[in-house]
């Protein structure tokens, strides 16, 4: 049974970054697994589909933002928080987040509606509750009133340069409230993206480094407080935030 693997690496991946998992919790994202490695066969999801690779890079990964949430929940003194996964593909971070953390309304926006469909799928097939999606660029969603300033919390991984997805996800956040983004390298483009999170409204609050456990894969989170409004203007129509990243 392929989970024979996934479930060691998972778990000490998992205690490794504080985020310990329970039975249920390990039962849930094998199944999500599962569904992952048979819907790839027939759609484009991931190109990593071995046990450790599913585990390590997907699952665990999406888990080193889940003591930043608890932080929020903290600050703002209530565990249903609202987080918005911009650009979430296959679900990374936002479903394995929200098995860990199930009491977050978690709101799954994507560009394919093929990739959509699987998200409601794996929602209804591992019991989550309070999970909603949203079939649109990210663009064309930050400036419609019904999400624009909406959510608590927004974080996106893997999807673009950090001055890009600062433009992607910054008008989705309240005032008040964070963008986590998870980023590889981020020094280089923490400097290039300064000029776009003061024009956005954001404010960095800070950065953690660290080496994905088990590999010699660097991670950064970069947390950045959203400190007043976005401008209306912002974001620009949909393909021109990658086209010519602001602060450029």
């Amino acid at each position: 049974m392929p989970d024979e693997e996934l479930t060691p690496v998972l778990q000490e991946g998992a205690t490794s970054i504080e985020v310990p998992l329970n039975a249920e919790e390990i039962n849930a994202f094998c199944k999500y697994a599962q569904l992952l490695r048979e819907r790839n066969k027939v759609m484009n999801l991931t190109n990593i589909v071995d046990d450790q690779g599913i585990a390590m890079r997907h699952f665990v990964d999406s888990l080193t933002i889940v003591p930043y949430i608890k932080d929020e929940q903290k600050k703002q003194g209530r565990e249903n928080l609202s987080i918005i996964d911009v650009g979430t593909g296959a679900g990374f971070p936002g479903i394995p987040v929200k098995v860990k953390l199930p009491k977050l309304k978690l709101i799954l926006m994507d560009s394919l509606q093929k990739r959509i469909n699987f998200l409601e799928d794996v929602a209804k097939e591992i019991n989550l509750d309070g999970v909603t999606t949203i079939h649109s660029r990210a663009e064309d969603a930050g400036r419609d009133k019904r999400y624009r300033e909406k959510y608590d919390i927004a974080t996106a991984r893997a999807v673009a340069a950090l001055p890009v997805l600062c433009e992607y996800c910054l008008p989705f956040v309240k005032v008040g409230g964070v963008f986590l983004a998870m980023k590889g390298k981020a020094e280089e483009e923490i400097k290039e993206s300064q000029k776009a999170i003061a024009l956005l409204g954001g404010t960095i609050e800070k950065t953690d480094t660290f080496m994905l456990p088990g590999s010699d894969m660097n991670r950064a989170v970069v947390v950045i407080r959203k400190v007043r409004p976005t401008p209306p203007q912002y974001p620009r129509q949909a393909g021109k935030p990658s086209k010519a990243p602001l602060g450029k």
